[in-house]
């Protein structure tokens, strides 16, 4: 079995979903390129892993990174902070209570310091 081979068995093994291998091909260098892709359902039909890289009979693996799914992440764990925190304020503001349920216990509590 070729090194490509064994990589491929290896990755096959550990990862969920369908794989698509794509067909290799060859750079001006030297270098061997082959993309992998995963199928599954939903609206994400098919998305980019990574490729392939094979080199002087050596195989590197570079990740494919989703920078807008990275990106909509940032904005999404900014938007519950944002929520959260608006509920906490609500909830208990650091203002003092002026109404008038407020101002009478504010009244009794300082009528026992005295």
């Amino acid at each position: 079995m070729t090194i490509i081979g064994r990589s491929v068995r290896r990755l096959e093994s550990s990862a969920g979903g369908a794989q698509v291998f794509g067909e290799p091909y060859e750079t001006a260098d030297g270098s061997t390129v082959i993309t992998v892709t995963r199928v599954g359902g939903g609206p994400f039909a098919a998305s980019p892993q990574g490729i392939f890289v094979i080199h002087n009979g050596k195989v590197h693996w570079e990740a494919a990174v989703d920078v807008t799914r990275v990106a909509l992440l940032g904005e999404f764990i900014g938007l519950v902070a944002t929520v959260i925190t608006t509920l906490a304020i609500l909830r208990r503001p650091p203002w003092p209570d002026l109404s008038h349920t407020g101002m009478n216990a504010m009244r009794r509590l300082e009528s026992t310091w005295k």
